[in-house]
């Protein structure tokens, strides 16, 4: 089993003290040469601030984000489930799983990145700023990653269970087979389902958080939805190639 999960555009800052971006430590080695030339494009950019603060969508009050990008190879770097802040990580809340948790969470969880296509949760990365609709010069991100981590997905077998956004998933679209479930959070008013936006995140934190705390390699849909059913989540069956994810 795969889990996608976004990532996010805050990070948190610090690292391991006297550690540096080491892309040979990075899973995924497929990805080595569009990571390469993210990171070279990335850095060309921010060399001018001004052109940062556009390319980025950078505020005035932001300027700290483009010099992260202007340090990246000198940032010292933790874990990716650690690095990336917001709502999503807020609530899977990855310092306080067990050691077991996030052993599993190295082996089945992978955290997509405009910059490094995908991580494993516990693949050593620096504070960054870029975004899946961010557009380097020179370098158009969808053209980077598509064919690169489309192949390292196919190349990955069993469960594939999508929680990436859009915008993340269209970098580097999961196979088109059976056990490849995109997961839309839902909710129910009057009957009808609708999807969610900030609460989106949260339902997606908390479901990835109950996933690596019971630690279960499900095999199919069936095990996962049978699982879920046994401990109170509204995990269905959607659209096709869909899991609604009812909260």
């Amino acid at each position: 089993m795969l889990i996608l999960l976004p990532p996010s555009e805050t990070k948190r800052e610090g690292g391991e003290p006297g550690s540096r971006l080491a892309l040979g430590r990075l899973s995924f080695p497929g990805l080595a040469a569009a990571r390469r030339t993210a990171l070279v494009a990335l850095e060309e950019l921010a060399k001018d601030p001004e052109a940062s603060a556009v390319v980025l969508g950078l505020g005035p009050t932001q300027a700290h984000e483009a010099e992260r990008n202007r340090r990246i190879r000198r940032s010292p770097v933790m874990p990716a489930i650690d690095r990336y802040d917001g709502v999503l990580y807020d609530a899977l809340d990855a310092a306080t799983l067990p050691d077991a948790a996030r052993a599993f969470a190295q082996e089945h969880v992978a955290i997509a990145s405009a910059l490094f296509g995908l991580t494993r949760a516990l693949d050593p990365i620096p504070a960054y700023r870029l975004s899946a609709g961010s557009r380097l010069p020179g370098l158009r991100l969808k053209q980077l990653w598509t064919a690169p981590i489309g192949a390292e997905l196919a190349r990955t077998p069993g469960l594939a269970l999508d929680l990436r956004s859009e915008a993340y998933a269209a970098l580097g679209p999961v196979p088109e087979r059976a056990d490849a479930l995109f997961v839309r959070v839902v909710t129910e008013d009057g009957g009808r389902r609708r999807a969610l936006n900030h609460f989106n995140k949260a339902g997606k934190g908390r479901f990835t958080r109950e996933l690596l705390l019971a630690g279960i390699d499900h095999p199919d849909a069936d095990s996962l939805l049978a699982w879920a059913s046994s401990v109170g989540i509204r995990l269905e069956p959607g659209a096709p190639g869909e899991l609604d994810l009812v909260v």
